[in-house]
């Protein structure tokens, strides 16, 4: 893979969104496209996601220390919405920002914490998700009024109907000659199991 890796351009690529909004997929679908993520093993793959979730496991202290930002400078790291805030303003970003239906959100991380045998929020689902849909708006708010910021919000069900024209957009929003042949090679269609009314 190394020889199909671009040359690191001057920003950071921040992939955000809610848990289980298909950030991991896109973290992969960069990789695979020659954009060196930042991540370590620190989670690994398991049952809720088989390939593994490209994290980077300093990202998740940024509300107090934000020292690892500068290591991801050419790179691609997640970034949780909630955390957007916390970004130190004289980096440059390039934000993609994934949605997915709340109900699957909801679902899905439902599915995931079954499967650890640990329990989910003590709050009704109806009420969950009014709260992310307020994180949400928030974290456009933020996106959208800050200077160091250029973002795009894109469809997780847009990356499972057309890999190929959603990595093209990936690729034509970063401004990269990523592979994009590559990256739709990494949407796995039946790793997509919580439906919207199913």
């Amino acid at each position: 893979m190394d020889d199909r890796r671009v040359s690191p351009p001057d920003f950071i690529t921040v992939v955000s969104g809610l848990p289980r909004s298909g950030t991991s997929l896109l973290m992969q679908m960069l990789a695979a496209g020659g954009l060196e993520p930042l991540a370590d093993e620190h989670r690994g793959p398991d049952a809720s996601n088989p390939r593994g979730y490209l994290e980077y496991e300093p990202v998740k202290a940024s509300a107090r220390d934000t020292s690892w930002v500068p290591r991801a400078r050419g790179r691609a790291v997640k970034v949780i919405h909630a955390l957007l805030e916390h970004l130190p303003p004289d980096e440059r970003y390039k934000v993609i920002l994934l949605q997915r239906p709340l109900e699957e959100v909801l679902a899905s991380q439902a599915r995931m914490l079954e499967r650890e045998g640990k329990r989910g929020a003590a709050l009704p689902p109806g009420r969950l998700a009014a709260i992310f849909g307020a994180q949400l708006d928030k974290a456009r708010a933020l996106l959208e009024r800050g200077a160091h910021f250029e973002w795009i919000e894109l469809r997780y069900h847009d990356a499972l109907a057309d890999p190929t024209g959603f990595a093209e957009r990936v690729a034509a929003f970063l401004e990269l000659p990523l592979d994009t042949a590559a990256m739709a090679a990494q949407v796995d269609p039946t790793l997509y199991r919580e439906r919207a009314g199913g």
